[in-house]
């Protein structure tokens, strides 16, 4: 069975930054696409950042490149994500998840298997 648990959410200001932490059960992590995805109250899901298994290739959506860091530790089967320069904009329940199988995209229904998500408000 996959499982996957996010932490390290919280409040931190405007210009902040946090870290997150994915944790997952189940087997060949390093094999998968893995991704970050984000929702704000009103607001669809939407994919931050993902990391490509088993090439290990990450893409970031285009307003948090440059902010944000994603990284995978296939020893530890964890996902990071370093997340610089906050803005209140990126207030929102973060997710990890995983279709458990290679895509190149964000698109949700594609992923199968998801986390219960962490808090993250930036204040301004």
């Amino acid at each position: 069975e996959v499982r996957l648990v996010e932490s390290g959410g919280g409040l931190v200001q405007d210009g902040g930054s946090l870290p997150l932490a994915c944790t997952f059960s189940g087997p060949r992590f390093e094999d998968y696409t893995v991704g970050w995805f984000r929702q704000a109250p009103g607001s669809e899901r939407e994919g931050v950042s993902y990391i490509r298994g088993p090439d290990g290739s990450t893409y970031y959506k285009p307003t948090v490149t440059g902010r944000v860091t994603m990284s995978r530790d296939n020893v530890k089967n964890t996902l990071y994500l370093q997340m610089n320069s906050l803005k209140p904009e990126d207030t929102g329940l973060y997710y990890c998840a995983t279709p458990c199988r290679v895509v190149n995209n964000f698109i949700t229904r594609e992923y199968d298997y998801w986390g219960q998500g962490t808090q993250v408000t930036v204040s301004s």
